[in-house]
């Protein structure tokens, strides 16, 4: 039978979903092949902190399970059954480009060029440059985990997918990346807009990492309440005296429970008495 649900659980369960616009990706620019590397005076942590926060989109990578199909099992029955895990053929990172160096566009551009082999130098000593009628290249090889000199980068490229309470988090890490188009950057004399580099990048396969914390219960800290501004007024006359109880009658009287500030006593204890044992009279004769 379906369940009763009331407002309150499909507010607790529904009104609080997840942003797209809440991401990092990290291009390991420190992991790739030396060739790539040299890039004018070379690569900064700044270029590198750069790079990752002009990524302004991207996806999270999907895959599936290649199946077969058995026919002869059961009568009547087509099973299909998994064989393979297919990941998608790329993933598309958009990069803005910065003014000052274009460096989206240089380092994967470099690192295509790399890739084709176009800066190996010919072992028989002969010059080959891009702009001569001779031209050519050899691809280099993909090289393994423990080849630097291959091109692809075999691990250290995320995407992380967090929230803005930074409690929950899924990381997908892309092994043996490598980039196998840049998109066509039109430009024009019209109205002018940001100039974006998309880089499709081929991998192998990507290992996700999840980190999930449990909502805990908030503490709040109370804070002592403190005084805008020191007091300064004088006590009044009752609270200077100090209300406290003690013998207050005199030196050489019987005990008598009294209040200082007041200067009233219990009268069950009966009228104040001096040390010979006389009632104590005060200035208008009253017995005290």
């Amino acid at each position: 039978m379906p369940s009763a649900k009331t407002i309150a659980d499909l507010k607790t369960r529904f009104l609080k979903p997840a942003l797209t616009s809440h991401y990092e990706v990290n291009i390991p620019l420190g992991s790739l092949p030396e060739g790539i590397k040299s890039i004018g005076k070379g690569l900064s942590s700044l270029d590198q902190d750069n790079l990752n926060l002009s990524c302004m989109e991207t996806s999270l990578p999907g895959s599936s399970l290649a199946t077969f199909e058995v026919k002869n099992d059961y009568t009547g029955v087509t099973e299909r059954l998994a064989h393979r895990r297919m990941y998608d053929d790329r993933i598309d990172f958009t990069f803005l480009v910065d003014a000052e160096k274009y460096f989206a566009i240089r380092i994967f551009e470099k690192w295509m060029r790399y890739i084709a082999g176009e800066d190996i130098d010919r072992e028989d000593g002969e010059t080959i440059t891009t702009r001569g009628v001779n031209y050519h290249y050899r691809v280099r090889y993909p090289g393994t985990g423990s080849d630097t000199t291959g091109y692809r980068c075999t691990d250290g490229l995320t995407i992380t997918k967090f929230e803005k309470d930074m409690r929950n988090s899924l990381t997908y890490e892309f092994i043996g990346a490598y980039p196998i188009s840049i998109s066509s950057m039109p430009v024009s004399y019209e109205a002018s807009s940001l100039l974006k580099c998309t880089v499709s990048m081929s991998y192998l396969r990507y290992v996700m990492t999840e980190l999930i914390n449990p909502e805990t219960t908030p503490t709040i800290k109370v804070k002592a309440a403190q005084a805008d501004k020191e007091n300064t007024q004088e006590l009044p006359e009752a609270q200077k005296n100090e209300s406290k109880v003690g013998n207050t009658a005199g030196e050489g009287t019987a005990f008598v429970e009294t209040d200082s500030a007041t200067g009233f006593r219990d009268v069950d204890d009966g009228p104040l008495l001096k040390a010979d044992g006389t009632p104590a009279y005060d200035s208008s004769g009253n017995v005290q």
